[in-house]
Order: structure tokens, then C-alpha cells, then sequence
């Protein structure tokens, strides 16, 4: 039997500077859902990198007194980095030097000009330095961006290329009343569609007066846009490994747009197919403040892991993250998730109920491949905080089950047995159904319940003070 085709991406990472804990929500989400359809068999590609051409970058590199390579190859390593120790389970970590993608970029340039998209004109008016992006009058708060308060828009005159998007407006109200799941959750893709019957403007797809970037194959005076070249970045990697179009495309709010609207009609003028369904989460603020490198109230995912391991930090993300709504952190909120949750919750599960086989000598539980509840429902219908809820719901009915019954104070071999074996298969149910989100936790929580005799270990995850 063939495998089914699943592919997910994040947005690419922008290089003026490593990536912080605001970058991280995206790639767990995606790293979910990589993980889930591996283990259900199906043939999984997960695509995230870095974006690494542009205005802030070239900036960031003359302020170092390096060439730009030099200095997106350093950042490129660390968030790398980053995302390794979180766990992330990236089958390609695509960057815009790389050689395929500036190949294939230059190409999808040329099909979309040959579709009679692309025209040359005069640009006037406002450009966002922090979005890399020009801006409407009407987008703007204060004549300021609403993502960058606290830069100063720049207002530009420029003579570039620009690509009709304004001609794909009918077609876009369209797909979206065709598709209803080309956005989610339905609050974004209603905003977006709102958006789009506004009327559409025809946007810059190249800059005269920025060096760093893929040259324009028939005008190498000009440079490709960096938020054109960079959404190509998907489909570079889709193409050749035969897997486009996207399953789904994860992304913060403040990307929204660019893939919603500038994409889907790139990709209608180029000839290929649209990607499934966008998935756009909401922001994180840390102590009541955005989370931003411009702020300098950055935190590296490798700082909150230190604190709270991987799985601790992967899990309060994923269970109380920003899915559908802005959310504000602490790490004292974190510390009351850790403690709650996992060292009281789930790792005094795990350490009564081996602690009591070990005692008797109980083991040789068999195998499970099955989720709990509606587990792989809620994952497959993007709501993973609701997934989380179904297996510690049921932890909680365990421990009450285990708090009723005092399996401690029963002296028949044969009942005692039988209380532990179906405890142990709805834990081992639980480590299966905990895959996708806490993969060690659920790796560790196997290799205790998979043994003939079961033995108790240190905590799985030990009360912070």
C-alpha cells in the first residue's frame, strides 16, 4: 500500500539577529503534526530554515563590520541550534543562499513574468524596515507599523518591479469561499478574506538599492524582494522532493497576509498548485511585553530548557500557547505548569504505578498503537491544546481510579493483577498518544512499561522549588 503524502512547513526565521522564544510556538505546532502523521505511517516531509536576504541584513552585517555571508552563516548555525535542542524534528533546514533555492527562485521570477504579472513602475510611498515590507497609509497606527511601534516608517521613492496582484482578487475570494479550510481558525480567515474584498494593490517585487539578495535573472541591477524570494522557499524544497503542495504552511499572525493573500496568487501565476491549508497562530507577550529582539526582552528557547528540560518547555507551549489567542507568560506561570501538570501530575503516575509492579515483580504489558480519546481527531483538526487536555484528563481519572481502589491494600494476587495490567495499558496508551508532544517523556515512559518486569526509575520530571 502506497504511503500518504504529508507535508508541513513554518515560516523561515529572518537573520538580522537569532531567533527567540516568540519563533519557537510555530515549529512545535509543526513538529506535532510531522510527528504525528510518521507515526501513523505516513510519508512525512517538515521543512523550516532561515530567511536570509534583505535590507535589516545587510544593515545588521555593515554594523558587525562583516560581509553579509559571513554573518548569515553564524546566526543560520545558531537557530539551527536552537531548534535541535527544542526537539524539532525538521527534515530539511532550507536557507535562501542555498544554491537550489536562488536557482529556483530566479526561475518561478521568470514564469511569473512570462504569465505578464511582473511590469516595471514607480514606487511611492511607506516602507516598514522591521517587516521588510512596504506599507499602505491605512496599515499604519501613528504613522507607525503596527508589528514595529517603535521604528520609524521610511517613506520611499523607488523605480521597480511589480507583480499584479490586483488581477488575482476575484480569484482569491474565490478559493476562499471554495475552500473554508484554506485558513485557520476561521477568525484569520475571515480577517484575511475581509482584507482581500477591501481591493488588492499591486505590490514591489524588486528593490534597485539593496545589494544583498538573489539578482533579478534579466535585470541584475535590481534585487529580488526578500519577502518574494523568501515564500518561494516552499515549494524549492516541494518540488524536489515531489511532495508540493503543502498540507499546511504554520505561521504567526503578523505573516498572515504575505501567505494568505501574496502567495497563493504568486503560485496561481506560476502554474502550481496552492498549498492545503494556513495555519496562523496568535502572539506571545512576556510579562506583559511583545516579545522582541527590537524590545530586548528576548528569551532563547535553550533558556527555558535549562530551567524546565525539553519536554517541560515543549509542553506548557503546547498546552497553553497562543493557538487562537494572544497569551502572556511568566516563568513563574511555566513553574506552576511544570509542577502541576508533570512532577505532580504525570511523573507521580508514572512513579506510583511502577513503583507497585516493581514491588510484585509485574510486567510483560503488550504493545499499544492507540490513542486515547480523540486524541489524533484533535490533532488532525489543529487543536493541540485540546489533545493535551484528552490525556491529562485522563491522568487525573487514573489517579483517582488508583486512590479509590488502594491497589497497595489488596491481597489477592489475581485482582491486584488485573488492576495493574489495565493500569498499565491505558499508561502505556498514554506514552503513545504523548509521541508527537513529548517524545522523550513518552520514549522514557515505554522503556519503563515495555519491560517483563517493570522497575521504577528516577522522576520523570523532578518539583521545582
Amino acid at each position: 500500500m502506497n504511503k500518504k503524502k504529508y507535508y508541513v512547513t513554518t515560516a523561515i526565521d529572518y537573520t538580522n539577529d537569532v531567533i527567540h522564544i516568540g519563533h519557537a510556538y510555530q515549529k512545535l505546532l509543526a513538529d506535532v503534526l510531522a510527528r504525528y502523521h510518521r507515526q501513523v505511517g505516513d510519508k512525512t516531509y517538515f521543512l523550516t530554515g532561515t530567511d536570509e536576504h534583505g535590507q535589516k541584513v545587510e544593515k545588521s552585517a555593515k554594523e558587525k563590520g562583516i560581509q553579509p555571508k559571513e554573518f548569515v552563516d553564524k546566526i543560520a548555525i545558531e537557530n539551527k541550534n536552537e531548534w535541535n535542542k527544542l526537539n524539532i524534528s525538521f527534515d530539511r533546514f532550507i536557507r535562501t543562499t542555498d544554491e537550489d533555492h536562488i536557482k529556483f527562485a530566479q526561475e518561478f521570477y521568470l514564469k511569473a513574468k512570462a504569465n505578464g504579472d511582473i511590469y516595471k513602475a514607480k514606487y511611492e510611498g511607506f516602507y516598514c524596515e522591521g517587516c521588510e515590507s512596504f506599507k499602505d497609509e491605512s496599515e499604519l497606527i501613528n504613522k507607525r507599523c503596527e508589528f514595529h511601534s517603535n521604528k520609524e516608517i521610511q517613506e520611499v521613492v523607488e523605480e521597480n518591479y511589480f507583480f499584479a496582484l490586483s488581477k488575482y482578487q476575484k480569484f482569491l475570494e474565490n478559493h476562499f469561499k471554495e475552500h473554508p479550510e484554506f485558513v485557520w481558525p476561521e477568525s484569520k480567515r475571515k480577517e484575511i478574506l475581509s482584507f482581500i474584498k477591501s481591493g488588492l494593490k499591486d505590490f514591489s517585487v524588486s528593490r534597485q538599492n539593496v545589494s544583498w539578495g538573489i539578482p533579478v535573472p534579466d535585470d541584475p541591477t535590481h534585487t529580488i524582494y526578500v519577502w518574494f524570494d523568501a515564500l518561494i522557499n516552499y515549494l524549492t524544497y516541494g518540488i524536489e522532493e515531489n511532495c508540493w503542495p503543502a498540507d499546511v504552511h504554520v505561521l504567526g499572525k503578523d505573516n498572515q497576509r504575505f501567505h494568505a493573500i501574496y502567495w497563493p496568487a504568486m503560485l496561481k501565476s506560476a502554474g502550481y498548485e496552492l498549498p492545503k491549508t494556513i495555519l496562523v497562530h496568535d502572539f506571545i507577550s512576556l510579562n506583559g511585553q511583545k516579545v522582541s529582539k527590537s524590545l530586548g526582552n528576548v528569551i532563547l528557547p535553550t533558556e527555558l530548557i535549562n530551567k524546565f528540560g525539553i519536554d517541560g518547555t515543549r509542553y506548557f507551549f503546547l498546552r497553553y500557547g497562543p493557538l487562537t489567542n494572544d497569551i502572556d507568560i511568566t516563568l513563574e506561570k511555566i513553574t506552576e505548569s511544570y509542577n502541576a501538570d508533570l512532577a505532580n501530575g504525570l511523573g507521580n503516575l508514572v512513579s506510583r504505578v511502577a513503583k507497585l509492579c516493581e514491588k510484585i515483580g509485574f510486567g510483560g504489558i503488550s504493545k499499544s498503537t492507540k490513542f486515547i480519546g480523540k486524541v489524533d481527531d484533535s490533532i488532525e483538526s489543529f487543536r493541540f491544546d485540546n489533545a493535551l487536555a484528552i490525556i491529562w484528563d485522563k491522568i487525573k481519572e487514573i489517579d483517582v481510579s488508583i486512590n479509590k481502589v488502594e491497589p497497595w491494600k489488596i491481597t489477592d494476587e489475581k485482582k491486584l493483577t488485573g488492576f495493574l495490567q489495565k493500569t498499565c495499558s491505558q499508561i502505556i496508551s498514554i506514552a503513545y498518544s504523548l509521541t508527537p508532544f513529548l517524545p522523550d517523556t513518552s520514549k522514557k515512559m515505554l522503556d519503563i512499561f515495555y519491560l517483563d518486569k517493570i522497575k521504577s526509575s528516577e522522576g520523570l520530571f523532578p518539583r521545582l522549588g
